[in-house]
């Protein structure tokens, strides 16, 4: 019996640990949560190997997986998430729209220009600053943007999921937006040195 290659594939396996628990985490915002994942993760990949095909690399695979256990935990564990009250921050929210929009719904100043987004997309520097601005999103807010756009969630499940009116799910996912923006404006576009 050959043991080399299983033992092979599992050091193969756990040196991806550290990159799918800083996904989780930023996905769950908690670190219990996250290991859990993680964990699950690492087992299921374990458990069946021959799952594993080579039609990808070793670590798309394994983020496949985490992306189901990250949705798993957040419907196990979505009652238990402290959200902020929604009128906590709409003070804050309501002076910045003033700031940046005229009535008409237009920006008040043109946003900076943002280059060839594309050949940004594949700079490692501007996924660390997208990483940081996104765990500075309240808490509500980046869960649910991390639902709808990294995980790829529909609307619908989100809403049914946590209770959400189609509305109110608007309104946060536009001040998550809103929010990334100016924090991708300040650190990454108009900052010559981030790059």
């Amino acid at each position: 019996m050959n043991t080399t290659l299983p033992d092979a594939f599992a050091q193969q396996v756990a040196s991806h640990r550290d990159y799918l628990l800083r996904f989780a985490r930023l996905q769950l915002r908690n670190d219990s949560w996250a290991e859990d994942a993680v964990s699950e993760t690492l087992l299921a990949a374990l458990a069946k190997p021959q799952a594993f095909e080579s039609r990808s690399q070793l670590k798309t695979w394994l983020v496949g997986i985490l992306k189901h256990k990250v949705i798993d935990a957040l419907r196990l564990q979505g009652r238990e998430v402290s959200l902020s009250p929604q009128n906590e921050d709409a003070g804050a929210d309501d002076l910045l729209d003033q700031a940046l929009f005229v009535p008409d719904g237009h920006f008040t100043e043109q946003p900076a220009d943002w280059g060839n987004p594309e050949q940004e997309l594949g700079s490692r520097q501007f996924f660390v600053i997208l990483e940081a601005c996104t765990s500075k999103l309240p808490a509500a807010q980046g869960r649910l943007f991390l639902m709808r756009e990294w995980l790829e969630l529909s609307s619908e499940e989100i809403c049914k999921e946590l209770g959400l009116s189609p509305t109110n799910l608007y309104v946060q996912l536009h001040r998550a937006r809103q929010r990334l923006r100016e924090c991708l404006d300040l650190n990454w576009f108009s900052s010559p040195q981030a790059r």
